[in-house]
C-alpha cells in the first residue's frame, strides 16, 4: 500500500475553530483511537498491537513515560488514545520504497509538511543521497555501514563526529550507542532530554543527588495532594488521568498550575467506567491557578514564604536532612509581594488559596514538565519547587515526592544507560573497568553546541539514533543550514521527517525496526528493555511482523556501525552484543549502577525499580551530604507594550514533532496548525480580530527577529499579554542562544512576540527577520528582558 500519489499539503488556512472541551476522554476517545489504528493498521493488526500495548508480556508504548500498574492491576485496554495513535503511526501499512523516492526529488520533498511526510509510510530499505544527488537512491547494509565507517575514521578528530539519540532507543541501544561514541573517542552525545527536561536534571542533582522522580506509582495513588505544574495530562500523558482519577477516589485534592486551563484539568471521562461513559466523568483539579506564563518560581517563592510565616515545617526533616534552611528562609520573608503579583498575574487571595492545599496537605506530590522546564531560570524554579518539598518534609514519605513527568517513552532510560554529553567521573571509570580502554573525560556538545559546531565547520559527521533533530531544534533556519554543512548525516529511522530533507553533503537513512514489532536479530528472539518516569525498568517485546525484510534493529544497526568503523579496537565484541542483547545486558549489570543481575530481573512480570536514596532511605548524595535549599532571585520578566509571551505547546493530533493530524479537538481546532491562541481583550486592545492571519514575529534583546508566517488568530482564555501556539511551527521564533541558565535548554516558553497583520504571508517560516542581516542568530544569549 503506498501513500505517495495523495495531493500536495492541505491548505492550512482552513482552519476551523469550535468551543473549548471541558473534559477529557470519554467516548470520542474510544472513537478517535479505533477510527485511526483500523485506518492505518486494519483490523488485525490493530487488535494484535493494542492488546499488547504496555501489557508485562506485550511492548512499551512510545509515546509517553507514564508508568504502568502492577501486572496484576493493568487493563486489558492499558493504553490511551494517543498511545494508539502513536501505535498506529508505527504499525501503519503503507510503504515507502526505492519506487518512492525515484517518484519524489529531495526538492520535492522539502516542499511537504512534517504531517505529509509522516502518512507516507514505513521506510523499506536503506537509502543513500551522494553528493550532488537530486534522488536518494538505495544502498545495501554492508556498504552504508563502510560509509558511515569509513567517513568516521576519515575525520581528524572523534570530536568532529556528533551521536544525538531520541528518547524512544531501547537500554539494550542506548547502551551499546554511548559505549561506540566513547570507544570512538568522544563525548559529543547530545539527546533530546537536552531540550526538554535537561534543566531537570541539573537543578534536581544539586539539590537531591539525582535528577529523577522521587516517587513511585503507588505515591501518587497515595498523595493527599497533587500538583501538577507546566503540564497537560490529557494530550501529553493520558494514562495521567486513570491515576488521578484513583488518586481523588483515594481523598486527593489537585491544584493545576498552568496558564491555560486545559480538558485535562477539568473533567476526565474514563472510558473503561460506566460513569465516564454514560456519566458525567471524575472532576479532576480542585484548583486552577492562570500562572502568567515564567511565573511559576515567583509563585513557589510566594507559597514557601507563606508556608514559613504559618509555620507549616517539618522541623525534623529540615534539621536532620537538610542545609541552606536559614539562607532560604530569611530570603523568601523579604519576598516583594508588589513583584510577585505582576510576575504571577495572581493575586495574594488565589496564591494564598493554593497555599493553604500545601498546608493541609500531609502528603503532597508535585509534577511537573516543559512548562516549567523551557524558560531562561528553570533550574531555578525546579529548585523553588524543590524547596517548598524540603519545607514540608514531602520526600521520602509515602504518597509524597518531586515528578518530572518525562514525555519520550525512554529518554530517562537513555540518561541511565549513558547518553549524556557530561558523564559522571564514575560512570566513565565503570566503563574503563569494564572494558578496559579509558574514554574521553571531557564534557562533549549538548544539543545547542552541537548545531554551533556544525553551523561554524567544526563538525562534519552526524549521526542521529531515531528523532527528528531539524525540526525539535530551536531557531529551525540555523538548524537546517548547520547540518547542511555536514561531510555526512545519519538517520536511524522508522518513518521520513523534515531532518531527512536537510542532509549533509552525503546522506542516509537507515530504517529500523519500531517497538511494535518482532525482533529476531541473530538468528533468535530477542527482547529490549525501557525505563519509565518513576526509575521502573521492563522488558518490551513487540508482536507483528516487520514492515519490511530489509530492516534492521536500532541495536543492530549501532553494533554493525561500531564494528565497521572500529574493528576489534579495544576487544568490545560488537556481534555478540548484536546476535544476542543479553550479552549487553550482563554489560549493564556491570556498569550502571542499579542495574546489578539486570538481565535476570527483567524476566519479572513488570520488571524492576531502580534505587533512589532520596526516595528509598532520604538519602543524598550532594556534595553537602544533604537535601539544600536554595536561594534564588525573584525574576519578572518584562514584555513590551503591544507585545505578547508566547510558549509553544503541543496539540492533542500530535507527539513531539510526528504529527497525527490536523485537529486539536480539546482546544476546538480543527483542520490546520497554524493558529496563535491570544485571550479576546488583548486581540481587541492590538487592533485585531479574531480568525485574523498574521505573522508572529519574535524580538530579542540584541535586536534581532525571527518570523513564523501565516497564523490565523484563536480567541481563547489565558492571562493576559500571554499566547501560545503549536511547535515546531514556532520553533523558528526562538534563537539558538536563548537557552536557560545553566541547562542549555532552549526557552520554548518565554518568547515575546509581536502579531504583524501586514506582513503575513504563505505558509512557512524563516530563521531571520527582515533587518536580520547575514550573521542573524550567531550573537551570544539573546533574552528577553527580565527585571530582578
Amino acid at each position: 500500500m503506498t501513500r505517495w500519489t495523495r495531493d500536495r499539503d492541505v491548505d492550512e488556512q482552513n482552519v476551523e475553530v469550535h468551543d473549548q472541551k471541558h473534559a477529557a476522554a470519554g467516548i470520542t476517545a474510544v472513537a478517535v483511537s479505533m477510527k485511526r489504528s483500523l485506518e492505518q493498521m486494519g483490523p488485525v493488526r490493530t487488535a494484535k498491537t493494542l492488546l499488547k500495548l504496555n501489557q508485562a508480556d506485550g511492548f512499551d508504548c512510545m509515546s509517553c513515560a507514564w508508568p504502568d500498574p502492577d501486572p496484576d492491576h493493568r487493563h486489558t485496554a492499558e493504553f490511551c488514545e494517543n498511545g494508539a495513535k502513536a501505535v498506529a503511526e508505527e504499525a501503519d501499512t503503507a510503504r515507502v520504497t526505492p519506487e518512492f523516492f525515484r517518484q519524489h526529488s529531495l526538492a520535492d520533498l522539502r516542499e511537504r509538511s512534517e504531517f505529509w511526510l509522516g502518512k507516507q509510510g514505513r521506510i523499506t530499505e536503506p537509502m543513500v543521497l551522494r553528493e550532488g544527488a537530486t534522488h536518494y537512491e538505495p544502498i545495501s547494509w554492508d556498504d552504508a555501514f563502510a560509509l558511515v565507517g569509513g567517513t568516521l575514521n576519515g575525520l581528524a578528530s572523534p570530536d568532529q563526529a556528533v551521536f544525538y539519540t531520541s528518547g524512544r532507543a531501547s537500554n539494550e541501544s542506548a547502551f551499546s550507542y554511548q559505549l561506540f561514541a566513547r570507544a570512538y573517542g568522544t563525548n559529543n552525545l547530545p539527546d533530546c532530554s537536552n531540550m526538554c527536561h535537561e534543566s531537570t536534571s541539573i537543578a534536581l542533582q544539586e539539590v537531591i543527588g539525582i535528577g529523577k522522580a522521587s516517587v513511585s506509582y503507588q505515591d501518587v495513588l497515595d498523595a493527599k495532594l497533587i500538583v501538577i505544574m507546566g503540564q497537560n495530562p490529557g494530550t501529553n500523558h493520558p494514562r495521567m488521568l486513570t491515576a488521578l482519577e484513583a488518586a481523588k477516589k483515594n481523598g486527593a485534592k489537585i491544584l493545576a498550575i498552568n496558564p491555560l486551563k486545559e480538558a485535562g484539568f477539568t473533567r476526565f471521562k474514563n472510558p473503561q467506567s460506566p460513569r465516564g461513559v454514560a456519566g458525567p466523568g471524575t472532576e479532576l483539579a480542585d484548583l486552577h491557578l492562570p500562572v502568567r506564563i515564567n511565573g511559576d518560581l515567583a509563585l513557589m517563592q510566594a507559597i514557601g514564604s507563606l508556608l514559613l510565616e504559618w509555620g507549616c515545617l517539618d522541623r525534623d526533616f529540615i534539621e536532620r536532612h537538610t542545609v541552606g534552611f536559614e539562607a532560604w528562609a530569611t530570603h523568601v520573608r523579604e519576598l516583594d509581594w508588589t513583584a510577585v503579583e505582576k510576575a504571577t498575574d495572581l493575586s495574594r487571595a488565589q496564591i494564598e488559596e493554593a497555599a493553604g492545599m500545601f498546608r493541609d496537605s500531609p502528603a503532597t506530590v508535585t509534577c511537573w514538565a516543559m512548562g516549567v522546564t523551557q524558560h531562561r531560570n528553570a533550574v531555578a524554579t525546579i529548585k523553588e519547587i524543590s524547596n517548598v518539598a524540603f519545607l514540608q518534609g514531602n520526600i521520602g514519605r509515602p504518597g509524597a515526592g518531586l515528578f518530572p513527568v518525562r514525555g519520550h517513552s525512554n529518554v530517562q532510560g537513555d540518561r541511565t544507560m549513558g547518553i549524556w554529553e557530561r558523564a559522571p567521573q564514575s560512570f566513565l571509570d565503570s566503563i574503563q573497568k569494564e572494558f578496559g580502554f579509558n574514554p574521553p573525560r571531557e564534557d562533549g556538545l549538548d544539543t545547542v553546541n552541537a548545531i554551533r559546531a556544525f553551523r561554524d565547520h567544526e563538525a562534519k559527521v552526524f549521526v542521529g539514533l531515531g528523532g527528528n533533530f531539524v525540526a525539535a531544534a530551536p531557531d529551525t533556519h540555523i538548524a537546517e543550514e548547520a547540518l547542511g554543512n555536514a561531510d555526512l548525516t545519519v538517520q536511524i529511522s522508522t518513518k521520513l521527517n523534515r531532518s531527512h530533507m536537510v542532509p549533509g553533503r552525503q546522506a542516509l537513512i537507515l530504517p529500523t525496526l519500531g517497538r511494535t514489532e518482532k525482533d529476531r536479530t541473530g538468528g533468535r528472539t530477542q527482547r529490549i528493555t525501557v525505563e519509565d518516569s518513576v526509575c521502573a525498568v521492563h522488558a518490551s517485546q513487540g508482536p507483528l511482523e516487520p514492515a519490511s525484510p530489509h530492516l534492521r534493529s536500532e541495536t543492530d544497526i549501532v553494533c554493525s556501525i561500531a564494528e565497521a568503523t572500529l574493528g576489534d579496537r579495544h576487544g568490545i565484541p560488537w556481534r555478540s552484543f548484536r546476535d544476542d542483547y543479553t550479552e549487553i545486558r550482563k554489560r549493564i549489570a556491570h556498569v550502571v549502577p542499579g542495574c546489578e543481575a539486570y538481565d535476570e530481573k527483567v524476566d519479572r512480570p513488570g520488571g524492576f525499580v531502580l534505587p533512589h536514596p532520596p526516595r528509598d532511605s532520604r538519602t543524598f548524595d550532594t556534595p553537602e551530604g544533604a537535601a539544600v535549599f536554595s536561594v534564588s532571585p525573584l525574576d519578572v520578566l518584562h514584555v513590551p507594550e503591544g507585545r505578547l509571551l508566547m510558549q509553544t505547546l503541543r496539540s492533542h493530533d500530535q507527539f513531539n514533532t510526528t504529527i497525527y493530524g490536523l485537529d486539536d479537538r480539546y482546544r476546538g481546532v480543527s483542520g490546520g496548525r497554524r493558529v496563535v491562541f491570544v485571550h479576546p481583550l488583548d486581540i481587541a486592545e492590538l487592533g485585531l480580530e479574531p480568525d485574523q492571519v498574521v505573522d508572529l514575529v519574535s524580538e530579542w534583546t540584541d535586536g534581532s527577529e525571527r518570523t513564523a508566517k501565516g497564523f490565523r488568530i484563536v480567541s481563547y482564555h489565558q492571562p493576559r499579554g500571554c499566547a501560545a501556539a503549536y511547535y515546531p511551527e514556532t520553533n523558528a521564533l526562538i534563537p539558538l542562544d536563548s537557552v536557560a541558565l545553566q541547562s542549555n535548554c532552549p526557552t520554548s516558553k518565554s518568547v515575546i512576540i509581536r502579531l504583524d497583520p501586514n506582513g503575513h504571508g504563505a505558509s512557512g517560516s524563516t530563521g531571520r527577520g527582515g533587518e536580520q542581516g547575514e550573521d542573524a542568530g550567531h550573537k551570544s544569549h539573546p533574552q528577553p528582558e527580565h527585571l530582578s
